[in-house]
């Protein structure tokens, strides 16, 4: 499974010489997620002189979409916005690209190996289905999204769908101003470049060349769009459902052991407090215009009859993680303020230590014969017990990021969180809003 990657300039990504075996030309790759467990990619690809190769099948499932110049397929000239979608052991026409082309290409359940064949009649593998699809997506029309969120506004081109997996390519463009102020996860991945415009959200900025590749059931939102719209080429390896969750907070933090604000203390000494929370990470960074957005996405749910919670900015407002620690500290209080069985406490005697007196008068709810008093709170929703059925057992137990196929009626899981991105670099905020 690829790792999570969010959000990222592709600029930040370094250029390789492009995987493109059997061609002639000269290309360069940036590769915005790799899995190396099967060989699926997402890149970027230039090409630096007129590039081509002859007919022959893919190893892998194979999407070439130009952002700019011409691609050229079998005797079909295409410019920005031509799409091919190769199927694994689907014999595919030559395809050539000219130099100056700016293209993403992706490989999917499969590496960059590529068989040549006399011509695209040969035979196809045994376990190969779909056919080849040729699109020219400038020449399509925007159709409106059946299910955009809490209001219209965001519309979808249909690329590629495959009728078994649920697998999809396609555009979507988002109006300026269309908004939506509730997070979300999915059952599939979900991986976005951006081609135009500028939308904020809570893991950064989405806005020309900025890629993500999200791993199923991350949690993400807070959408708000700005001048000009977004568009972006996005991707999910199945049937896209959304589950929303409103009123988001979550709160953590430590302490220095060796380290605080005056920097290294390596002498024996109390722990310092010296670690971020979301809500100290989370200064205002949303606009007017932001909050604008998210309130009227709110009031418009609320005027189709949904039940839903009025907006506040992150770490605003009633504060849901104090409470809970408000609870926390209560029931430490209750038990005596001991901990359980950590004596690395201070205790609150005023007299002196060294007497050899007993404390059984004080500790005896350490003793078997009056076990102390264990105080159960209840902390809401526990995420796990919503997990499907075999998820524990399946070959995926192991990765909470993993998607599974849902259908109406299933259980739905509960989302994840992922504060901190496997890769991160200019467009990345983490400053805690929605996760």
């Amino acid at each position: 499974m690829r790792p999570h990657v969010e959000l990222i300039q592709e600029d930040d990504y370094v250029w390789h010489a492009a995987e493109l075996p059997g061609g002639e030309g000269r290309a360069s790759e940036r590769r915005l997620s790799v899995d190396e467990e099967d060989g699926s990619c997402s890149l970027r690809v230039d090409f630096h002189t007129d590039w081509g190769r002859g007919p022959g099948i893919h190893h892998a499932n194979t999407e070439y979409y130009v952002l700019e110049g011409q691609m050229t397929y079998g005797d079909q000239v295409i410019g920005k916005g031509g799409y091919v979608y190769a199927p694994r052991g689907v014999p595919v026409e030559s395809i050539r690209f000219a130099e100056g082309t700016r293209m993403l290409h992706y490989r999917e359940y499969g590496d960059a190996g590529f068989d040549p064949v006399d011509s695209p009649a040969a035979p196809r593998w045994d376990d190969a289905r779909e056919d080849v699809i040729v699109v020219d997506s400038e020449a399509m029309t925007w159709d409106a999204v059946p299910n955009p969120g809490p209001m219209p506004g965001l519309f979808i081109k249909y690329l590629h769908v495959d009728p078994v997996t649920g697998f999809y390519t396609r555009l979507v463009h988002a109006q300026e101003g269309w908004a939506d102020h509730r997070l979300a996860h999915h059952p599939c991945y979900e991986e976005a470049y951006t081609t135009q415009g500028h939308m904020e959200y809570n893991f950064g900025t989405l806005d020309l060349g900025t890629y993500f590749f999200r791993p199923a059931r991350v949690k993400h939102g807070h959408f708000t769009t700005m001048e000009g719209g977004a568009t972006w080429l996005l991707r999910s390896d199945g049937e896209l459902a959304n589950w929303y969750t409103q009123n988001e907070w979550v709160r953590w933090g430590g302490e220095g052991v060796n380290y605080g604000p005056e920097g290294l203390d390596e002498k024996p000494h109390p722990a310092a407090r010296w670690a971020h929370s979301t809500h100290d990470m989370a200064e205002p960074w949303r606009t007017d215009e932001d909050m604008r957005q998210l309130t009227a996405s709110w009031q418009f749910q609320k005027d189709q009859g949904q039940y839903d919670a009025p907006v506040a900015h992150h770490g605003s407002g009633a504060d849901k993680s104090a409470i809970a620690i408000a609870k926390a500290l209560d029931a430490y209080n209750l038990q005596g303020g001991h901990g359980g069985h950590d004596h690395t406490h201070s205790h609150d005697h005023d007299h002196d230590h060294d007497d050899a007196h007993s404390h059984e008068h004080e500790h005896d709810h350490d003793s078997a014969e009056a076990p102390r008093e264990v105080i159960n709170l209840d902390w809401g929703w526990a995420g796990r017990a919503t997990e499907h059925a075999d998820e524990r057992t399946d070959a995926q137990a192991h990765n909470w990021g993993a998607g599974r196929v849902w259908k109406p009626g299933d259980p739905i899981p509960a989302p994840i969180l992922s504060s901190m991105p496997v890769r991160s670099r200019s467009r990345g905020r983490w400053d805690g809003d929605g996760m």
